[in-house]
């Protein structure tokens, strides 16, 4: 191809014949594109991902679960046992809801946790607990309409309800997880607005980022205050069953029914691979939520769901969470070591009672995002704080994940981080020259 533009004449070459050929088409189709596709944002945590698979790096950024106990022969001898007992079964489309026994199982998993008397009849089974919050907000919000979050929470999360045009609200936390009289104020005020609220999404155990725990007298008060407002929670506890002493702290679907939808999920407890979450909803509300939930992914993976109900069916998977609850207290000791023995004094941080996070606070006038590529040049990933706040505002604050990294390694990274966060510390205190 030749092009003339006055006296000259060039002739491109076939890859700027392209380029300019998609360059083109992008700018025409820019108009197609829907008002909520402006609102989906590439993750911050998943751009940080990318990075961390670099050779030599220390990641403290993923929240991925220990799976160097998980007993891969059993896994693949179950997958095998399936696939040739039930082959013309699990390789075919299934039923939207999911199995009948993996949503038995489900029920069982939840009881563990203080959830009696749930029915399968009332569970969706869904492609990771995410999906359900997509559900949620697909079913239950307008554009306009709040949902309100804890400050801070999971990015995932509020990539999924920005996507739906909603207005997303912070709640502030303290070291007992939402605080419920702000709860309320914020409530208020939003109503004295005019808007209106639909859900009140909540991470209640070992919220990510910050692994803070909200407190068992607040449960009942924030359900009872949303009701009050006829506000549905939607309860994400992806790590309720990874409390350190085994004892984890009643769901608040447990006692309120019809108040709350509860999210769950195979991931924390068994592997993010097999893809598998799901949704116990309110019987009101049921037919609805899987009606949206089948329109999105016509069924979940019936391969996963039979090798999943199979390896809990011959694995003491009690016995194998509990040894599992002893591997991350010991991972979040040494970070928590660590911490104290490199960050300097005016670094404070969260002190988790289980799941996989801690949540590190520097002084105010920080960003950390800028120190994510220091921390690089260090050999060293983290979250920054700002990720998982609405606010466009920087952030002081970072996330390290302990769960996925063995205790030499914590060390070895919170040591090639702390000299990055002397230095920001001793520049924000520096007098002006």
């Amino acid at each position: 191809m030749w092009v003339t533009s006055q006296d000259t004449t060039v002739e491109l070459t076939a890859e700027t014949q392209t380029a300019l050929e998609r360059a083109e088409a992008s700018h025409r189709h820019e108009a197609l594109f829907s008002e909520r596709a402006h609102n989906i944002k590439q993750s911050a945590v998943r751009d940080v991902f990318d990075i961390s698979i670099r050779p030599g790096l220390v990641s403290l950024a993923g929240g991925s679960p220990s799976l160097a106990k998980l007993p891969l022969d059993l896994v693949a001898e179950t997958a095998s046992r399936v696939i040739r007992e039930h082959g013309m079964t699990a390789l075919h489309y299934g039923g939207g809801k999911g199995t009948e026994e993996l949503r038995e199982l489900i029920c069982e998993i939840m009881a563990e946790e203080g959830i009696l008397g749930a029915s399968p009849e009332d569970v969706v089974v869904t492609t990771g607990s995410q999906s359900a919050q997509d559900i949620a907000a697909k079913v239950f919000c307008n554009p306009g309409d709040v949902v309100l979050v804890e400050d801070p929470t999971y990015v995932g999360a509020l990539n999924t309800f920005e996507a739906y045009q909603v207005q997303v609200e912070p709640v502030f936390m303290d070291e007992n997880g939402l605080i419920p009289e702000h709860l309320e104020s914020r409530i208020a005020a939003l109503e004295a607005e005019g808007k209106r609220i639909k859900l009140l999404y909540t991470i209640p155990s070992f919220n990510n980022p910050s692994g803070i725990t909200l407190a068992a007298e607040r449960r009942q008060r924030v359900v009872d205050i949303c009701r009050d407002h006829n506000i549905l929670v939607l309860e994400d506890n992806p790590y309720g069953m990874l409390r350190f002493d085994g004892q984890p702290l009643t769901p608040l679907r447990a006692g309120n029914p019809d108040d709350v939808i509860y999210c769950g999920s195979f991931s924390k407890i068994f592997s993010p691979g097999v893809r598998l979450g799901w949704a116990l909803v309110p019987k009101h509300l049921y037919r609805r939520f899987y009606l949206a939930a089948e329109a999105v992914v016509l069924c979940p993976s019936t391969l996963s769901q039979l090798i999943v109900t199979e390896f809990f069916r011959v694995f003491d998977w009690r016995s194998y969470l509990a040894e599992s609850r002893g591997d991350y207290a010991e991972r979040c000791d040494a970070m928590l070591e660590a911490l104290a023995e490199h960050f300097p004094a005016e670094a404070t941080w969260t002190t988790p009672e289980g799941g996989f996070f801690v949540w590190v606070t520097l002084p105010e006038g920080i960003d950390t995002y800028p120190l994510l590529y220091q921390a690089i040049d260090a050999g060293v990933v983290f979250i920054p704080g700002a990720a998982f706040t609405p606010s466009d505002e920087p952030s002081s604050k970072l996330r390290l994940a302990f769960s996925g990294v063995a205790p030499e390694q914590i060390h070895e990274g919170v040591r090639r981080l702390a000299p990055v966060i002397r230095a920001a510390v001793e520049a924000n205190t520096a007098p002006p020259v």
